[in-house]
């Protein structure tokens, strides 16, 4: 008598990459929190550290294996990283948790346009419609209660979604990344940006080691959150869920940041968003979630790995390297898997 194995529950696997997409929707209000203008670099200082740790000790036999070409193509993305973070924390500063959880999401979009663009290839028409709808969105949630200039902070998170867009392209174009460890290639990135803030935290704010002298109790419950929630905890379980699942379930379960990013601006952070911020805010939904399925079937070339995070932080195979429309499905590689976000 022949027997089969039974089938994984799904809903075992997808539970802890909805949590992980919850997380990263939460950690715009955590920031938010927390952060204020003077404290924007010694914050980061201290959130990259309480993420190295940990992951250091779990990723060091893996560092050994990093070729001289990964190192510096990992410092390299690292740098544009370290950028996202600085922008984006100030960014989230100057506007509500909802508005930046929902103008990141842009990533999705300007993504595969991106990557169109320097392949010279033309997107399809349900994706430009889609990509529109969710700039119009974006309008729309700025405004409020009415008609207004968008305020410094969305500007800055509406950027942050372009250079985010760049990183994830960088990345995929990147021969030396193509094989490298996603662990390893993490912790190169996620080290390079606690350099560049170390080197820059003389020249603002407080030290670090004074900001956290100064946190309560609760604040160092955000920053621990931010730290090994975010990252350390959200990447696992994405190395955890695609070895049992696809890599294109994963993503589409991380795509659903926004909506939980909104609905925790609005129902714990207390955000208003006015009956056009409303409209808006369902526009970005409908847009990046049209623009992601539209993307996945070879609207564009690469897909932004949920961001984004970074993100990170986008869509695609599910990985953040997506592929050619026509070309077929390929294994996912090991080290693109999306481990940042603000």
């Amino acid at each position: 008598m022949q027997t089969t194995q039974p089938r994984p529950r799904l809903w075992l696997i997808d539970l802890p990459v909805l949590v992980v997409a919850a997380i990263w929707g939460s950690s715009y209000l955590s920031v938010k929190t927390i952060a204020t203008g003077p404290t924007v670099v010694p914050l980061l200082v201290l959130r990259f550290l309480v993420a190295l740790l940990p992951m250091g000790v779990l990723v060091a036999g893996r560092l050994r294996r990093l070729s001289r070409p990964e190192v510096r193509g990992g410092m390299l993305i690292g740098l544009i990283l370290a950028t996202i973070f600085l922008v984006e924390t100030v960014g989230v500063v100057h506007t509500s948790a909802t508005n930046a959880g929902l103008i990141i999401s842009l990533t999705m979009v300007f993504t595969p346009l991106l990557e169109s663009g320097l392949a010279r290839t033309r997107p399809s028409t349900p994706f430009v419609c889609a990509a529109a709808i969710s700039v119009l969105g974006v309008a729309l949630l700025t405004q409020g209660a009415g008609f207004q200039r968008p305020g410094l902070g969305d500007l800055l998170v509406f950027c942050v979604a372009v250079i985010r867009a760049v990183h994830v392209v960088v990345m995929h174009r990147m021969k030396s990344l193509r094989d490298t460890e996603s662990g390893a290639l993490t912790f190169v990135q996620l080290g390079t940006c606690l350099v560049v803030f170390l080197l820059i935290s003389p020249f603002s704010g407080p030290a670090p080691w004074r900001l956290a002298a100064s946190y309560d109790a609760g604040q160092w419950v955000d920053l621990l959150y931010l730290g090994l929630a975010c990252t350390v905890f959200a990447f696992f379980v994405q190395m955890w869920a695609v070895r049992r699942t696809s890599p294109s379930r994963v993503s589409l379960l991380l795509g659903t940041e926004p909506l939980w990013a909104a609905v925790i601006g609005v129902e714990i952070g207390g955000d208003k968003l006015g009956a056009l911020g409303a409209v808006g805010a369902v526009l970005v939904l409908v847009g990046t979630t049209w623009g992601r399925a539209t993307a996945g079937r070879g609207g564009g070339a690469v897909a932004a790995d949920g961001d984004g995070g970074v993100g990170a932080g986008g869509t695609g195979d599910g990985t953040g390297r997506g592929r050619t429309p026509g070309a077929p499905p390929r294994t996912p590689p090991r080290r693109s898997m999306r481990t940042f976000n603000t």
